[in-house]
């Protein structure tokens, strides 16, 4: 028998109130990549899809306040990055993603895996000011850790050859763009480190785009550059590339070329330290400004789901899938009348008095013709056989022996004669020739 003094029997509904909490609390907001499908824009501005990938797929919706600042409209198809947070859309029990935010996978991905980075480093202490090592006052032997046959390090010998000759340079050979550049430079920069014949060294290459620059924002390159004893110059790219090795090194110049003028010119070195120091401030500043911003979405974001919006948006969701379902309802009732009228005028015209007249019509003319063809046929029969009967009379005919040459003669009582003995002189004869006839008096 089944105890139903349980205290934890739920409803359908608080179950789903129960489920929706516990998801949109646990994870907080994510970064989810995936390809779009079964793309809907409801009326309201609101998108709802599907996000899948080779095996597995989530509903997505993401509102109209959100989808205006994605600046592009997806499209079936189309490989996405979203961030978001989950929920269950209680009306159906259904587990989905609420998007805020929607970019084309490629540089937004690493975009993401670098702010991700970012902030873990920034969370371990990897880009604290108090760790970061002052330049040397004297330096008399500088260590380059880049390619070999890159440009950055022809920059960089042609400045310090042009600017102190007296310095010496240890080049320190290293991949610097690949899958295997990232270990490379780590292992260089250990190297320096174990051999300490250098006074600094500067890390870098010379620019490309993000992917070219990747192995300056990786961990194993981070980590190799916060635990160096010797002072790091991060020198990558252009100015305004900016990679996770220029955040945790000592000092960051922006290019290599500004690393080399950097080192090599004593005269400014009060400036270059002032400058140096506004940067590491203005790190330090980002770096509790994103670290204060984060707690502050986090709690924005609980705040946000006892929000009365929070309640709207689901309102919203059942009302868009109702607005569909009716219109798809309509749709249906208009093609079925559609059909069922369709069938009835059919249905109709067959019973019109127009239709029997016409199908009488085409038995008249199917009779006519019949009989036009009928008739046809017999005439050319009575002309056959006419001619034939003719040909034989033809055949036969006196007419025709007269046609050869003969002639036919009659008494005066129109008889014909054919012996010569029964006629006496002076009698009236007519003569019938092919052509004609003569009359004529026996003499003798």
């Amino acid at each position: 028998m089944i105890n139903t003094n349980n205290k934890n029997i739920y409803s359908v509904s608080s179950l789903n109130r129960a489920a929706k909490s516990i998801l949109e609390t646990g994870l907080g907001v994510i970064w989810l990549s995936g390809e779009i499908s079964n793309l809907t824009i409801a009326v309201s501005g609101h998108w709802y899809f599907t996000l899948k990938d080779h095996s597995a797929q989530i509903r997505c919706a993401m509102f109209k306040g959100n989808n205006h600042r994605t600046g592009f409209t997806p499209k079936h198809g189309q490989q996405v990055l979203v961030r978001g947070k989950l929920s269950l859309y209680e009306a159906r029990g259904d587990y989905q993603l609420i998007v805020e935010s929607m970019a084309p996978e490629g540089d937004g991905l690493l975009k993401q895996q670098f702010e991700e980075l970012k902030f873990k480093l920034a969370a371990e202490g990897l880009f604290s000011e108090s760790h970061k090592k002052p330049l040397p006052q004297l330096i008399r032997r500088i260590g380059i850790i880049t390619s070999s046959t890159g440009a950055a390090v022809h920059d960089i010998l042609s400045i310090l050859q042009r600017r102190d000759p007296r310095l010496q340079v240890i080049i320190y050979p290293s991949l610097v763009q690949g899958a295997a550049s990232a270990a490379s430079v780590a292992a260089q920069i250990q190297l320096a480190n174990v051999r300490n014949e250098c006074d600094l060294l500067i890390v870098g290459r010379g620019g490309g785009s993000l992917e070219d620059l990747w192995c300056f924002n990786e961990a194993v390159v981070a980590y190799a550059i916060y635990n160096s004893r010797l002072p790091v110059i991060s020198a990558v790219g252009h100015e305004i590339d900016v990679t996770i090795a220029d955040f945790v090194a000592d000092v960051r110049a922006a290019t290599p070329s500004a690393a080399a003028e950097l080192v090599s010119q004593n005269k400014a070195f009060h400036q270059t330290q002032l400058d140096t120091l506004t940067g590491r401030i203005k790190q330090a500043i980002q770096a509790q400004l994103q670290l204060k911003s984060h707690r502050h979405a986090l709690i924005k974001e609980k705040l946000l789901n006892l929000h009365p919006k929070h309640k709207l948006q689901q309102q919203t969701l059942q009302l868009d899938e109702l607005s569909l379902r009716l219109q798809h309802a309509l749709q249906a009732t208009i093609n079925n009348k559609k059909q069922h009228a369709q069938f009835l005028h059919n249905a109709l015209s067959r019973q019109s008095p127009e239709h029997f007249i016409s199908v009488e019509q085409q038995k008249h003319q199917q009779l006519l013709h019949r009989l036009t063809h009928a008739a046809q046929t017999s005439l050319k029969q009575q002309e056959r056989l006419l001619h034939n009967r003719i040909t034989q009379l033809n055949a036969v005919s006196p007419l025709a022996t007269l046609a050869r040459g003969y002639a036919i003669v009659k008494d005066s009582q129109g008889q014909v004669t054919t012996d010569p003995a029964k006629l006496q002189p002076g009698d009236q004869i007519e003569i019938r020739l092919h052509k004609g006839e003569i009359k004529a008096q026996v003499v003798g």
